[in-house]
């Protein structure tokens, strides 16, 4: 029991810190892009960068954890995601997009590794909750970016702020190298490392009907919350005039409300309604949370504002520990890691498309509101085909 409570503290921790250093320039995007003469929806495009890095990761960590442990492969990702932060300080368009490529590369094992270690030592009838709570280190990843970078931006300057959250990522790299003997006990220094094996996990995925489900709705919902974590400062620092430490805050308060989405919706999950029927409740919460953030105006109590923005948060951020705890319950047996790093692989498909997309829709429709429409609608779709799918995702 003392190693699964470990190893899920560890696991969250590292997911908070990597999770911070991919939303750490997004929350900063209107103030970077004046320093350097862009526009802020390039915001997407950025985010598309670092995650197609963390697909090309996400493949190759399975064999990677399998070689040198779990919390080595998550030591190497804090250190290549401090590496990108510091490159995305250099006032540089493509310094900053090889920083967001560096990032990716970090972000991408940090999933499947704790995966790994946490289907060892978590009870079947526990997963999705022990799962959820994993991923709120999502969240809080961009809780810690809301409340903490705006603020520092105007004290020492974006580009210091990038350099501070590098730091923070290589201290927590530090603190889990102590850990590393016990947790990584079961490595295989004689598993080999080829460019042919990347394609193993997506494979493996396509051979499971339910692995292949739950691939195709983490795409729908990974545009969904991407699109919106990435463009939720810009849109109310632009639609609603709330300035970035206002619009700052209310990130953080719908990243909170992933927090306790996460938690909440995996305990309901195991407790209540299974797997199936919570990813379609999600689904439908998505919908119609972004239906209603298109629709906010300025004239709009900010509590009621909030209000909106906490139940997208704990919709749209909330979804992941479920999704991954039913990934490993798919897998076959030994292979959690691997499944995870194919799945994962569909997952970041989504962040890289969806983002892009938002922003390009809502610079030609003149109005970020255009985009939150888009995800209703993609939401939407993914709401009817989850309800649909009986035989391809029952319940558990």
């Amino acid at each position: 029991m003392t190693s699964a409570w470990l190893a899920l503290a560890v696991t969250t921790a590292i997911q908070s810190l990597v999770s911070m250093a991919v939303l750490t320039l997004p929350v900063m995007a209107p103030a970077v892009a004046q320093a350097l003469g862009t526009s802020a929806t390039y915001t997407g495009l950025y985010v598309a960068l670092v995650y197609v890095g963390a697909i090309f990761a996400s493949l190759s960590a399975g064999n990677a954890v399998a070689r040198f442990g779990a919390i080595r492969v998550s030591q190497g990702g804090l250190v290549l995601c401090a590496a990108g932060l510091a490159l995305s300080a250099l006032p540089s368009l493509p310094a900053i997009a090889a920083g967001a490529l560096l990032i990716g590369l970090g972000y991408g094992p940090i999933t499947p590794a704790s995966s790994h270690l946490l289907v060892r030592t978590t009870p079947a009838h526990r997963m999705s909750v022990v799962f959820s709570i994993k991923q709120t280190g999502v969240p809080l990843g961009g809780v810690l970016a809301g409340a903490i970078v705006p603020g520092l931006m105007l004290w020492v300057g974006w580009q210091a702020a990038l350099l501070f959250v590098a730091a923070a990522n290589l201290v927590c790299a530090a603190v889990a190298q102590p850990l590393r003997a016990g947790l990584d006990a079961d490595r295989d220094p004689a598993t080999r490392l080829a460019l042919g094996n990347l394609a193993g996990p997506l494979r493996l995925v396509l051979s499971y009907p339910a692995l292949r489900m739950l691939a195709a709705c983490s795409f729908a919902f990974s545009i969904t919350q991407l699109s919106f974590t990435s463009y939720l400062v810009t849109y109310l620092d632009a639609a609603l005039a709330y300035g970035l430490v206002t619009a700052g805050i209310a990130m953080s308060l719908a990243q909170l409300g992933g927090v306790g989405g996460r938690v909440f919706w995996g305990y309901v999950s195991d407790r209540w309604l299974g797997a199936r029927r919570m990813l379609t409740t999600l689904s439908l919460l998505m919908t119609a949370a972004a239906l209603a953030t298109a629709l906010l105006h300025p004239g709009l109590p900010v509590p009621l504002v909030m209000a909106v923005l906490v139940v997208f948060g704990a919709s749209a951020i909330g979804w992941n520990g479920i999704y991954l705890a039913e990934v490993a319950r798919r897998a076959p047996a030994g292979q959690a890691g691997l499944a995870t790093g194919g799945t994962l692989a569909f997952t970041f498909f989504g962040v890289v498309l969806g983002p892009p997309l938002f922003g390009a829709l809502s610079g030609l429709a003149g109005s970020y509101r255009a985009g939150f429409l888009a995800l209703a609608v993609v939401t939407g779709l993914c709401t009817v085909a989850l309800a649909r799918a009986h035989r391809l995702l029952p319940s558990t």
